[in-house]
């Protein structure tokens, strides 16, 4: 029996109702930039504006609201780098139930204190989700309280298929969803939602290339680990997904695909730069999708869902230099010059001529391959793309010898 037969209509909806009144109903927000891209009607789920700055409070809610007496005073115990941490840690809040939140040691020390601040006590293990989550379980037996998991549970899902009931609600003529997918919670809700209420919708689930887990156990019929690896969108990098998540997403998608660590940076920054809104790189993914391969969506209504945008600031700076530099804005150079004075004033001169502004600008003379009587100048300039970026080396090159780092 697939698991879709222990679900209804009826349960989704009186989860909506169990939930609705401790979260955001977020909006379906145009997109113009993206509209006009791809030729389609684009609208973004805006769960990055959610409480806790992710959908995940809204299966936490659900879940954690069922619980029984004996239950909540025994108290919760979860596991999470981020976002369900914070909407376990809110929900327990909500409920006044003691709490105990197990993140990696290097989780960024704004989601840690970010769950703090909703009382919840940190405990920090581990050097990444695994051994954290071990620790997680040793807590669960030694002190008899409720693991919520972040993803592979009934009630969790069916919080999270709110977001589909609203998007059907207040996009009613949608074709085609994109989600993006971790553990495949998020992604089995919305998948349920639009299976009781408009099954004909199209849904493609979209898993950050490094860390496909999803992709590779459907493609494999099976649940099937991948390595562990570093990405941007962190939120999703799940090494495993599990039998519920895996049960729902292969049933009720028409296809999953990737996109890459490039495709992701460029994108969180065009969503803040475009939309006006901050969003995490695991809730970029499938506007990336969009943006960058122009999807099939010409002539059809479309919805994108921004998963979250809970964005450490110092990693923020990072990815957005990075985003800059992979949309050809900024570019880092090396001219190799005659080690004479006025070299660095006629470089600087050339890249004013084309209006491109120098961000930073130095001598390389030990490091660089420069013959004797030479010296390599680094200048990292600011472009309008890689058009204006061309013609600004193609003007240097007139006269130095030019290559980018």
């Amino acid at each position: 029996m697939s698991i879709i037969e222990h679900y209804s209509l009826e349960r989704l909806r009186e989860a909506h109702k169990r939930i609705s009144k401790y979260v955001n109903s977020t909006p379906c927000r145009y997109s113009h930039y993206l509209s006009e891209m791809t030729g389609g009607e684009v609208y973004l789920k805006m769960e990055n504006l959610q409480q806790t700055g992710s959908y995940k409070i809204r299966g936490a809610i659900n879940r954690i609201g069922q619980l029984s007496k004996t239950e909540k005073k025994a108290g919760i115990v979860a596991c999470s780098a981020g976002n369900h941490a914070q909407g376990v840690a809110l929900a327990a809040k909500i409920f006044n139930i003691p709490t105990t939140i197990v993140m990696p040691k290097m989780t960024p020390l704004s989601k840690v204190e970010g769950t703090r601040k909703f009382g919840a006590e940190i405990v920090l293990h581990g050097n990444g989700f695994g051994e954290a989550f071990d620790k997680m379980q040793e807590i669960q037996k030694e002190k008899g309280m409720t693991l919520v998991h972040p993803f592979n549970d009934e009630e969790i899902i069916a919080g999270q298929s709110t977001v589909g009931i609203e998007i059907v609600e207040q996009l009613p003529e949608v074709e085609e969803i994109f989600v993006p997918v971790g553990g495949g919670g998020l992604a089995s809700g919305i998948g349920l939602a639009t299976h009781f209420l408009k099954p004909e919708t199209k849904l493609i689930g979209v898993e950050a290339e490094l860390m496909a887990s999803m992709k590779k156990s459907i493609a494999n019929r099976q649940v099937t680990p991948v390595e562990r690896k570093s990405t941007i969108a962190e939120g999703i990098a799940v090494s495993s997904v599990l039998d519920k998540t895996f049960d729902l997403v292969s049933h009720l998608y028409n296809e999953i695909l990737t996109v890459n660590e490039p495709e992701i940076a460029r994108n969180m920054v065009r969503i803040l730069e475009r939309e006006k809104v901050l969003c995490e790189g695991a809730g970029a993914v499938a506007y990336a999708l969009l943006s960058e391969k122009l999807y099939g969506v010409k002539g059809k209504k479309v919805c994108v869902v921004l998963t979250g945008g809970n964005v450490d600031l110092n990693f923020l700076s990072k990815v957005v230099e990075r985003g800059l530099g992979e949309d050809g804005r900024l570019a880092n150079l090396q001219v190799v010059v005659p080690d004479v004075p006025g070299s660095m004033a006629k470089i600087s001169s050339i890249i004013a001529e084309h209006e491109a502004n120098i961000l930073e600008i130095f001598h390389n003379r030990i490091f660089a391959q420069a013959g004797v009587g030479e010296t390599a100048i680094n200048v990292v300039v600011e472009c309008k793309g890689f058009a204006h970026q061309a013609e600004i080396v193609k003007a240097l090159e007139e006269i130095f010898k030019v290559s980018p780092i």
